[in-house]
């Protein structure tokens, strides 16, 4: 009778002990979903944000007078001109970054805010893009393929019912990415590999299956992790997890709709407690408890980068000597710094520096 009564509780404990584990799988899969939900939310939501911020520089310097009467009056230079002094001007009040040219009706670059060498190179193969504004009148900004994969506000130009070209402003995927690293998750910009023809600034970009990484700020930690897992099942699912790391997709589509790469998140499971709980808080994603975990992601960062405590000067002298398999990680701290200097400075940097080159063989 003993024994019966033996078997009979511990069954119940086994039981108990199953269905304790089963639904805290559950709850654990319900997390993870809700987690791919709020971050595809986030991302349509930081997208939304960079496009407005850039259509409203863009759609200000359509309206400058002086700059209007340049690209009339086919006057480069002081284009060029405008362009710079009123990008520095926002970056020296604001701390934002712009890149603003003006492109032609002919579509050719007429004047970049960052630098005055392409003037007059024609780009009409790299955007197709501006082929919307054959049958439009509006503005628009979107994730374009133009030499490098960006978001792109472009505003065309009339004066006086004359059309004379476009006003836009670029901008990249930086602050997206710091956005994602500050809470845990590293964002991957992924380009299909088959519109590198267009994107020719990107052909020597890291690959990923069959896309090109388009971000440069990214950990390099999860590349190999990318490079192994199974993209069709990750584009079927949403979701795939791999070296205790949660992977997860959103297609990436131009103004058009069009399908043309993938938005891809990578949350390390070390840092999943740090996210809340569904039914505590339905924004859960964007109230993360931050207070351990940045520093986490700071520290993480920082260990992974072996190039982080050299300076801007140093990094022109390394550039010939790194070895192939770390010249990504290289240059990705290289942008970092050369990115705070101003392109008189870097000229200067350039000037300075002395040719080292890199001996493979014997001394005889």
């Amino acid at each position: 009778m003993l024994k019966k009564i033996v078997i009979f509780f511990g069954g119940i404990i086994v039981i108990v002990l199953l269905l304790t584990l089963y639904f805290k799988n559950e709850v654990k899969e319900e997390k993870i979903y809700h987690i791919m939900d709020q971050m595809r939310l986030t991302l349509d939501s930081q997208l939304k944000s960079h496009e407005m911020d850039d259509l409203k520089i863009a759609l200000l310097l359509s309206k400058n007078e002086a700059l209007v009467n340049a690209l009339e009056n086919d006057d480069e230079d002081l284009g060029y001109k405008i362009l710079e002094d009123i990008t520095q001007d926002i970056e020296k009040n604001t701390g934002m970054r712009i890149r603003a040219q003006v492109i032609t009706k002919e579509l050719n670059i007429f004047a970049r805010s960052w630098d005055d060498i392409y003037a007059g190179m024609p780009i009409g193969d790299y955007r197709l893009d501006l082929q919307y504004f054959y049958t439009h009148t509006n503005p628009r900004t979107s994730v374009e393929i133009g030499r490098r994969l960006g978001i792109k506000a472009t505003v065309p130009v009339y004066k006086n019912g004359n059309f004379l070209g476009f006003v836009e402003v670029i901008s990249f995927f930086k602050s997206m990415t710091d956005f994602f690293s500050s809470m845990g998750v590293d964002l991957y910009v992924l380009l299909d590999v088959k519109h590198t023809d267009t994107a020719v600034l990107m052909m020597q970009n890291l690959t990923v299956d069959n896309y090109v990484l388009a971000n440069r700020n990214y950990n390099y930690a999860h590349i190999q992790t990318l490079n192994h897992i199974d993209f069709k099942e990750l584009k079927l699912n949403g979701v795939v997890y791999a070296d205790e790391k949660y992977i997860f997709y959103e297609n990436m589509k131009d103004g058009s709709g069009t399908i043309i790469g993938a938005f891809v998140f990578v949350l390390p499971k070390r840092y999943l407690d740090y996210f809340r709980n569904p039914e505590d808080d339905i924004s859960f994603l964007i109230n993360v408890t931050r207070s351990g975990l940045y520093d986490v992601v700071k520290e993480e960062k920082y260990e992974n980068n072996i190039y982080k405590d050299y300076s801007a000067k140093s990094m022109v002298y390394l550039q010939d000597v790194i070895d192939k398999e770390e010249r990504q990680l290289f240059f990705d701290e290289a942008y970092e710094k050369f990115d705070k200097y101003s392109k008189d400075e870097l000229i200067q940097m350039m000037l300075n520096r002395k040719i080292v080159k890199k001996i493979d063989g014997k001394i005889k």
